[in-house]
């Protein structure tokens, strides 16, 4: 009798979040944005894109805070600004002696307080600071909408360009051998880089909108080394450990995008352990297995 009142007491724990409309709106809303920036992760983390993830998703304030004041969409502002980012970067790189990543942290931490002092006097009727921690559980049915043509839009260019991008991502010569333009891939890459940050504001903000963006491909990565399967992954890896981190944030009364992201944090962490930790871990793992 013990197990159907304990299947009983588990479908009231997951029904319970789904009464209220607010919590059926971020799970949808947080799953779209999961799935769409593991599937770019994938590129990125092969690429070696982490450290330009961190620099768009920071640089893009300013241009969203900006879009907000004259009333254009979130997204034309992210993504000027993100290519802004990357053509200051550049310039620094080819006309000094500075090294890349102190060039990406010069750029990045610039634009960022530029959009924080923009938030500072920008008069709103909402709170712009939910643009840097994310608000999901304040996400309207408008907002819910724009984040679901956005990831339309993005899985539809990467489905068509996926075997262009994957051969950008491991041998960009070889691209360029065949008749491809790798500079021009690379550019569709960063501007759909900007346009996730978009979609990730809502959920994460710009803080905590890098963990979304690499991790998933990170964790993947420790998994197998073939696109094919890291596509599968590592939307499933990060999907699945949004609805845990939301549920968790439910029932814990804590930040939902900050438990999202712990969340994967988590899931790394242990796959990282099984498949690349010390060698007693890996032996005691391979034991359990043969047993």
């Amino acid at each position: 009798m013990m197990v159907p009142f304990a299947a009983s007491g588990l479908v009231d724990l997951l029904l319970d979040p789904l009464r209220y409309d607010f919590m059926v709106r971020a799970i949808t809303t947080a799953l779209l944005t999961a799935f769409v920036c593991a599937l770019l992760s994938c590129w990125l983390v092969l690429v070696g894109w982490s450290l330009m993830g961190d620099a768009v998703s920071h640089a893009v304030l300013p241009g969203v805070v900006l879009a907000y004041i004259v009333g254009a969409p979130y997204a034309v502002g992210a993504a000027i600004f993100g290519f802004l980012a990357v053509g200051l970067i550049g310039a620094l790189r080819s006309t000094s002696h500075i090294k890349e990543d102190a060039a990406i942290g010069i750029v990045f931490t610039t634009l960022f307080a530029g959009g924080l002092v923009l938030i500072s006097v920008t008069p709103s009727h909402t709170d712009l600071n939910h643009i840097i921690f994310g608000n999901i559980l304040g996400v309207s049915q408008s907002d819910m909408i724009q984040i679901a043509v956005l990831t339309l839009v993005l899985v539809g260019v990467i489905a068509v360009k996926k075997r262009d991008l994957t051969l950008y991502a491991f041998d960009p010569l070889h691209a360029h051998a065949i008749g491809l333009r790798p500079q021009l891939l690379g550019a569709l890459l960063l501007a759909m880089l900007a346009l996730t940050c978009v979609i990730a504001l809502q959920t994460v903000g710009v803080i905590l909108v890098v963990a979304m963006l690499i991790t998933p491909g990170a964790t993947a990565l420790l998994l197998t080394q073939r696109m094919s399967r890291m596509l599968v992954l590592a939307p499933l890896m990060s999907c699945i450990c949004t609805v845990v981190g939301l549920y968790l944030s439910y029932y814990l009364d804590t930040a939902s995008g900050a438990m999202i992201v712990l969340t994967q944090g988590g899931v790394f962490g242990v796959i990282y352990l099984l498949t690349m930790g010390p060698a007693w871990i890996r032996r005691a793992n391979s034991g359990r297995q043969l047993r």
